[in-house]
């Protein structure tokens, strides 16, 4: 251990002399210009390290420091300077933004972000470009058709909604704790296990496990300008995660080959329902084996969009309840919007019998406001990267050279004031709602949670679908109490997972709105 230990202490040794080397070079190359003229610089620039030290900070630290960027800098486009990254600049303008969803072409993922997500998604849609990248688009439209969304709205998500139902009861005594976050989780991941699988997935098997820990690690290195050396010797565990997720990747692919080699693949349900269920199972794998020759090819499109549809929607529902335990107003709100249509549809919210699919966008515009609150304020993917790979000027006269780094910072952007008005750092969901209680469109540029332009989310209405039912069941049913008032923050991931769940207490409310 004692020679390890020396060994890697020299090696980041060498590797920090590399670094403050390249960084002395880089503060001198980074010469972006805005209209003929150098661009600001973020506050704690500092000499030689530049930005870099803001970057190693956690990512809520990190957070915040986007934040207090754009509360300086307004829709003004500054320098960044990260001694491992190319030249950079951090955006905060919708124009630029908009200019970047329709460019796609020109905004690429590039080696930057590929060399750090490539062990764990490799081909995935997350990485792919190109045609290949339209190959896999196409076979994601193909399983969100219209007819399987009306499968889960109407079938899947009812029943394994009612599944979760059943368990808070059993705990809802106000003094069992529970892990709403795991809960949620354990929802979407039945959800895309079964309908884009034919698989039995749970949120605690040893993939998930795995997953989340690849995610974490992953992310680390778009913070860490010393990851690829770091990891040689603290990187063991991420190392076994990522073949963890790639062995769950390919038994995807092996399982899915075997449904289509068997005609008796799925198993058959007894009522009409679990048969329109049946039926679509594994629509997603399969579509992606109709369209990709490779397998392993196919497995990583498959692991992408299993954290796609899985992950991003179970934590957004998460940080919804977050919100709702902290503004009794809007859990009040809710509740009689759902009364409202249950007394017009002439349905009670029965102990052990409910059809939730009749709550749905359309039908509880309200809860949807909610939704969409909780994302502007806690985006899934709060930052974003690209890479130019030819030389481009943005709308507002920043001109970028080829390989710069673009960064924009969905947490920081979605506070701005400039673009939500003095009352951004509030949660209103009224804000999403015109005077007629009717939902507002609000553009990609200025509400970029769903992405925009060619590479718009394409799971966006099954995630609208999954919020419409949830919310509203969950909160006319039961009442949650936060375990503690601490502001909860989220861990390191791709994405936006809460650090140590969200443990409450249950109580089913009384009478439960009959």
């Amino acid at each position: 251990m004692g020679i390890i230990h020396e060994e890697a202490h020299y090696a980041l040794a060498i590797a920090l002399v590399a670094f403050l080397i390249r960084a002395f070079v880089l503060g001198h190359w980074n010469t972006i210009k805005r209209n003929g003229e150098r661009l600001k610089i973020p506050p704690n620039t500092l000499p030689l390290v530049g930005n870099g030290l803001q970057f190693l900070q956690s990512r809520w630290k990190l957070f915040s420091w986007f934040d207090a960027c754009q509360r300086k800098f307004g829709y003004e486009t500054v320098a960044l300077s990260v001694p491992t990254l190319p030249p950079g600049v951090l955006i905060h303008d919708p124009r630029n933004l908009d200019y970047v969803f329709k460019n796609e072409g020109v905004f690429t993922k590039g080696n930057f972000v590929k060399g750090r997500t490539w062990d764990l998604f490799g081909n995935g849609i997350i990485n792919a470009e190109g045609d290949f990248w339209k190959t896999q688009r196409k076979a994601g439209l193909s399983f969100l058709n219209t007819a399987n969304l009306r499968v889960l709205t109407d079938v899947a998500l009812p029943q394994y909604l009612s599944e979760s139902i059943a368990q808070l009861r059993s705990s809802a005594n106000g003094t069992v704790v529970v892990d709403l976050q795991h809960v949620f989780h354990e929802i979407t991941t039945k959800l895309m296990g079964k309908m884009a699988y034919n698989m039995k997935m749970h949120a605690d098997d040893e993939f998930t496990v795995s997953f989340d820990h690849a995610s974490g690690g992953t992310a680390e290195r778009f913070q860490n300008p010393l990851w690829f050396v770091t990891e040689i010797f603290l990187g063991t565990k991420l190392r076994k995660s990522i073949a963890v997720v790639k062995d769950f990747g390919r038994r995807i692919v092996t399982e899915a080959v075997q449904d289509r080699q068997s005609q008796n693949s799925h198993e058959k349900g007894f009522g009409e329902e679990e048969k329109k269920l049946d039926q679509i199972s594994g629509s997603l794998i399969q579509s992606l084996l109709d369209a990709i020759q490779d397998e392993q090819m196919v497995a990583d499109a498959a692991l992408t969009y299993l954290s796609a549809g899985r992950d991003t929607t179970g934590q957004a529902l998460t940080w919804t309840f977050y919100l709702l335990m902290r503004h009794p107003r809007v859990v009040s709100k809710i509740r009689k919007e759902a009364a409202q249509l249950l007394k017009e549809k002439d349905v009670a919210l029965a102990r052990d019998q409910f059809d939730s699919s009749l709550f749905n966008p359309v039908t509880m515009p309200y809860s949807m406001a909610v939704f969409y609150e909780v994302l502007r304020i806690y985006p899934p993917i709060p930052f974003e990267i690209r890479q130019c790979n030819e030389d481009v000027t943005l709308p507002d006269g920043t001109f970028l050279p080829e390989s710069s780094i673009l960064v924009w910072c969905l947490w920081a952007m979605q506070r701005s004031k400039l673009t939500w008005g003095e009352d951004a750092d509030e949660f209103k969901p009224e804000r999403f709602l015109d005077e007629n209680n009717k939902l507002i469109s609000r553009s990609p540029s200025e509400f970029p949670v769903f992405y925009g332009g060619p590479r718009t989310c394409l799971g966006r209405k099954m995630a609208e679908a999954i919020a419409a039912q949830v919310i509203p069941t969950m909160a006319c049913l039961f009442d949650f109490v936060p375990t503690s008032n601490e502001e909860r923050t989220s861990k390191t991931s791709l994405t936006l997972p809460m650090e140590g769940g969200l443990p409450v207490t249950v109580k089913t409310r009384a009478g439960e709105e009959r």
